[in-house]
């Protein structure tokens, strides 16, 4: 079959690889569309040393169930699914507690196991989720990134009433954290993003106020606060500048949440973080009850990023990652797909 392979940094291509064949308690699935995240960008790049080459990326996906394994039900066969890639051993005491997500021995398709920019992924039977009749696999493969919006909105959620939520980077990340915000029913959340198209977007997708970077956010969060500042800050873009101003928009208190990874290494001037007692909380990934609820509220019509575009072929998968590095354009997510290869 046919496989986008990640060689090392801005090395990529489509080659023949081995069909995967569907072992005990798993199934073979045919990802119909596979979305590239910006962290599988930053992988391409080098970035992530959790990425490791040769590698098969492609964690954001949904499909059709082709084959089945010892031990699976037969009627997944032919079913369209979407995939909840993060897999946890299910028995230690983070797993036991609800805190699946970061499972010591946790693993993700996609970057400990081959993914779905392929023709063919193994993925094992507990991670589907059949779809509703009709439900767009376009829709479905947004599951994964809308999960980690609701995990981010839920842990800025946990200290407490919020007023006033400022999202930073209208990325796939970040519109999906200002969906999740409103529909946990945060009266209002404001979103900060250089790109004006995708401020257009935050827009349409619930944001009730949009700005560029820089002094008219802060001082339009002062003035709607009487100068104190948001109560809650969830930074999806991950860079030292937008870390820096999540802690400047944010009030005495207030909660700022780490959900990009742009960069490793960031300077903070932790004196006011001290000071105005910032709690800054990293939030990684998602738990099996937030993928659900991301499900549920794109299959409802609840939750989406707008207009979708066509999956590109798997031949398309190098010529588009190397786009994706040039930085923001019109289209929030890409998709890959092996159908009809």
């Amino acid at each position: 079959m046919k496989g986008v392979v990640w060689h090392g940094p801005r090395k990529m291509a489509v080659e023949e690889v081995p069909e995967p064949q569907a072992g005990p308690g798993a199934v073979v699935v045919r990802p119909g569309a596979a979305g590239i995240c910006g962290s599988e960008v930053e992988g391409y790049l080098g970035r992530m040393g959790n990425r490791r080459p040769p590698l098969i990326m492609g964690h954001e996906f949904s499909g059709t169930v082709v084959s089945v394994g010892e031990g699976v039900d037969e009627d997944w066969l032919g079913r369209r699914v979407a995939v909840n890639p993060l897999l946890s051993c299910g028995g230690c005491r983070l797993c036991r507690t609800g805190h699946e997500n970061i499972c010591p021995e946790r693993a993700l398709i996609g970057i400990h196991r081959p993914g779905a920019f392929a023709e063919y992924v193994e993925v094992p039977a507990g991670a589907l989720h059949a779809l509703p009749e009709g439900m767009d696999l376009r829709s479905a493969a947004l599951a994964e990134p809308l999960a980690n919006g609701v995990h981010a909105a839920g842990l800025g959620l946990e200290r407490g009433p919020v007023e006033l939520a400022v999202v930073v980077g209208a990325g796939t990340i970040g519109l999906m954290c200002l969906q999740a915000a409103v529909l946990s029913g945060i009266p209002e959340v404001w979103m900060v993003e250089p790109h004006g198209g995708r401020r257009a977007r935050a827009l349409e997708l619930g944001a009730e106020r949009a700005f560029a970077p820089g002094g008219e956010a802060e001082e339009s969060v002062r003035e709607a606060t009487g100068g104190l500042g948001a109560d809650l800050v969830l930074d999806a873009a991950g860079a030292g500048e937008t870390r820096r101003a999540a802690v400047r928009l944010v009030r005495p208190g207030g909660t700022v949440v780490l959900v990009g990874l742009h960069e490793d290494e960031t300077a903070l001037g932790f004196h006011d973080v001290v000071r105005r007692q910032v709690a800054l909380q990293g939030s990684y990934a998602y738990t099996p009850r937030d993928f659900e609820r991301a499900l549920g509220w794109l299959a409802s019509g609840e939750a989406g990023i707008g207009e979708l575009p066509d999956p590109l072929p798997l031949e398309r998968g190098p010529e588009a990652f190397e786009e994706l590095v040039g930085g923001p354009s019109a289209w929030i997510k890409v998709f890959l797909s092996g159908e009809g290869a």
